[in-house]
């Protein structure tokens, strides 16, 4: 999105980067029998100062569903101090009112105690603060992660950030540890390398079925 909005309140889509929009770039995605998901924040900005949706939750959940989107990260930038579970509610209802499934991703940071309030809000919930592909950070946020596992089960996850296997910094035994504690406590399993770049080690790692099958066990335990 741009960083202002059109008149009555639709947020405008960069057309630099978007020069076909959104919805032909989902239908792109989903001939592919992939699903396709979008990014906002529970603020008047984003993360990158761009358009956010606090009190634009309807207009801008109307809009997604109608390009077809089919998961949300919805980000905690810019909130104006309000309560998470005000503002995170607010978007699961607009959701709701679309008619159209959206995986929705709580990204608040694990502030406000969101294994309180997530369950009945999203389909995960951030457990932890931003990851990076560094090994220590890693298991701090695997412990904190792990601080609530009551809170997860089928429909709604702990979440404690993106998977950091395939960015070069840590060592093959160490992305083999980190996939696997993140099967293990059936964290959502985001990508979150270039898979243009990715070495064949990492690759192998990201495609384990056998700790994939450990992380979708139905019973989410």
């Amino acid at each position: 999105m741009e960083d202002t909005r059109t008149s009555d309140g639709h947020f405008i889509v960069d057309a630099k980067a978007f020069p076909s929009g959104i919805k032909s770039l989902a239908d792109y995605i989903h001939d592919k029998n992939l699903l396709f998901g979008i990014y906002s924040s529970a603020g008047i900005t984003t993360c990158q100062v761009r358009a956010g949706s606090l009190y634009h939750e309807e207009i801008d959940a109307m809009d997604w569903a109608s390009f077809g989107v089919d998961y949300l990260k919805y980000d905690n930038c810019d909130n104006q101090g309000l309560p998470n579970k005000e503002r995170y509610e607010a978007m699961r209802d607009a959701l709701n009112k679309t008619g159209r499934p959206i995986f929705y991703s709580i990204c608040n940071w694990g502030n406000e105690a969101p294994y309180e309030w997530g369950p009945a809000t999203g389909n995960s919930w951030r457990t932890t603060y931003d990851i990076l592909d560094y090994f220590d950070l890693v298991k701090d946020n695997f412990l904190q992660n792990a601080e609530h596992p009551e809170a997860a089960g089928p429909g709604g996850w702990n979440d404690p950030d993106m998977l950091e296997v395939g960015n070069g910094n840590m060592t093959n035994a160490e992305e083999q540890t980190h996939f696997s504690l993140w099967a293990l406590v059936k964290a959502p399993l985001l990508i979150g390398c270039d898979l243009t770049n990715i070495t064949d080690d990492s690759l192998a790692i990201l495609t384990n079925k056998e700790i994939i099958a450990i992380n979708q066990d139905p019973l989410g335990i």
